[in-house]
């Protein structure tokens, strides 16, 4: 599965979990994958704990925080002497 393909497994609407990213448009959000995987849960665990979820979501969600972590943009800030 191309980067693309991953991405377009994350879906945005309004009227699901507030418009928070969420995998495919279920319930399950992106922060959460990521606070499981943060949190020491393995991959394989995440699917045991949401069987709707396949492999490649997991993989979409790394790929789309990787993707906004590479949008950032830092300013120096002056001191203002």
């Amino acid at each position: 599965m191309n980067a693309k393909q991953l991405l377009d497994r994350i879906t945005m609407n309004p009227e699901v979990m507030v418009g928070k990213p969420t995998l495919r448009g279920l319930r399950i959000t992106v922060e959460q994958i990521l606070k499981a995987l943060a949190g020491g849960l393995t991959t394989q665990e995440i699917l045991e704990d949401y069987p709707e979820l396949e492999p490649e979501d997991t993989q979409a969600v790394l790929l789309y925080a990787a993707e906004l972590v590479g949008e950032e943009q830092v300013f120096e800030v002056g001191t203002g002497a």
